[in-house]
């Protein structure tokens, strides 16, 4: 039991060093991501964080939900101990 722990538990570690970018996002709509969650101070919390993200970028609530998804696995970001999310890298670093 313990050797399958140890595996799955490398096997996971893995899978997050390689994370991939969401299907059907661009590199330019990451970037517009980076810099329009830098405007609203790098932190998605609530519905008044992601809004103005998805204005900014023009993708759809369900992509800035994967970008971040991505953000996180990647170790671009990080979350917030009362909830939320806070980039890590770039103009927010």
């Amino acid at each position: 039991m313990m050797r399958k722990t140890v595996f799955a538990a490398a096997c996971l570690g893995l899978t997050a060093a390689c994370a991939l970018p969401p299907k059907g996002v661009s590199a330019k709509d990451i970037a517009a991501y980076d810099a329009a969650v830098a405007s609203v101070g790098c932190e998605l919390v609530g519905e008044s964080d992601y809004l103005p993200v998805e204005f900014q970028t023009g993708l759809t609530r369900q992509q800035v939900l994967d970008i971040t998804a991505y953000k996180l696995s990647s170790g671009g970001a990080e979350r917030l101990p009362d909830g939320g999310v806070k980039l890590t890298t770039g103009a927010c670093a």
